[in-house]
């Protein structure tokens, strides 16, 4: 039976669930400043609907991305090519993800409408999904003994927990003088530190943290410089150069340093070495998440509009990646590791995403991804904010 690549099934893969969970968030997606006083008709489409689509093309390309990696982790150690591909992948989506959700997190200021927003938007998804994974688990996998436990996320489900921690952290960084500093400080920490436990993936939540405050400390002009055309023709070599040395560094690289999972003693390291790889890779995470926004499309595209469900995206692949796992679909099926076979899960994972992240499956899930269950809170006339 496969087992996932990094040996820890709680796996990465982001979605940013837009973050976009509250609603100054979402107005703020429309400050980005216009390079021409002209609006175009896609420009001014987006305007009208309150949405950039620079920020759902990032989600929408990154949440492919991440799904193909999943797909590709049972099948891939044939192949030095893919393992690359999947080692410059992991360096950038889940950063990527995360600054954008630090990005769309500055409004947040504990407000109550803003708290039943994070609440029926990450925590009630995250119960859901945690306890719809470990059922299927246990089911599918014919694992009776499978426990159902909101401590310690199952697969993908790390996310949700990770973002609901940062966002109520938002205040505090938005206090403190040098954020970056102590987040980076904390994160490094942690990766120092044996034994943290595997409570809510601490671990992981701490080591990504720097990210999240980074995307709470940019403003719309950092993204605008991205958007530049210099940015996007620098943003080539740099990628095909990560893709050089990742070719080269493949067959040597433990891949459980990509997932932030644990400490670098657990991996067998010296902490002083350790610390070395930690900020380095810190900083290629940087370089690849810029190039990788860099080459996102500014306008809007066929698929801009899935964007804004790549939540269900998310949420749901992590079920076909897991039913191939325990049905033996990757491994009664070797070709699969060839490369036509690398192509046509790359090609079959895409559009099952794809249609996974359409309007039609996101008001299906509404009920659990965006619900507002007013019923749930009360309300006090004099509390600003939209009524939710």
């Amino acid at each position: 039976m496969f087992h996932a690549a990094h040996g820890y099934e709680r796996t990465s893969g982001p979605e940013v669930t837009e973050s976009e969970t509250t609603p100054g968030a979402r107005a703020a997606t429309a400050v980005a400043p216009v390079a021409s006083g002209l609006k175009s008709a896609p420009q001014a489409a987006s305007k009208a609907t309150g949405r950039d689509a620079y920020f759902d093309n990032a989600k929408y390309l990154a949440i492919v991305l991440v799904a193909v990696a999943h797909a590709w982790e049972p099948v891939m150690e044939g192949s030095r090519a893919t393992r690359a591909l999947y080692m410059v992948i992991y360096t950038f989506h889940m950063p990527a993800f995360i600054i954008i959700s630090g990005y769309f997190s500055r409004s947040y200021r504990g407000e109550p409408h803003q708290i039943r927003r994070l609440l029926t938007g990450i925590a009630l998804p995250y119960v859901v999904f945690e306890v719809a994974y470990s059922l299927f688990a246990r089911y599918a996998d014919d694992d009776p003994s499978r426990p159902v436990s909101l401590l310690d996320p199952f697969y993908l489900t790390w996310f949700l927990a990770a973002l609901f921690i940062w966002r109520l952290t938002t205040p505090l960084w938005q206090l403190v003088r040098w954020p970056m500093s102590v987040a980076l400080a904390i994160g490094v920490l942690a990766a120092l530190t044996p034994g943290i436990g595997a409570d809510l993936n601490l671990a992981r939540v701490l080591q990504f943290l720097p990210f999240f405050v980074l995307g709470l400390c940019m403003k719309p002009e950092h993204f605008q410089m991205l958007r530049r055309p210099e940015a996007r023709l620098l943003a080539v070599p740099v990628l095909a150069g990560a893709l050089l040395f990742a070719y080269w560094v493949a067959p040597r690289m433990n891949l459980s340093w990509f997932y932030r999972s644990g400490s670098v003693q657990e991996r067998g390291w010296p902490w002083w070495s350790g610390l070395v790889v930690v900020v380095a890779l810190f900083g290629c995470a940087l370089v690849l998440s810029a190039a990788f926004l860099a080459l996102v499309p500014s306008r809007r595209a066929w698929f801009t509009a899935l964007g804004a469900g790549t939540v269900c995206g998310y949420l749901l692949h992590g079920f076909a990646v897991k039913a191939g796992d325990y049905w033996g679909l990757f491994e009664s099926r070797p070709w699969l590791g060839d490369p036509v076979g690398l192509v046509v899960l790359t090609l079959g994972m895409g559009v099952l995403v794809t249609l996974m992240c359409s309007p039609p499956v996101r008001r299906a899930l509404r009920f659990v991804t965006e619900p507002e269950m007013k019923w749930a809170f009360r309300h006090d006339a004099a509390e600003p904010g939209p009524r939710r």
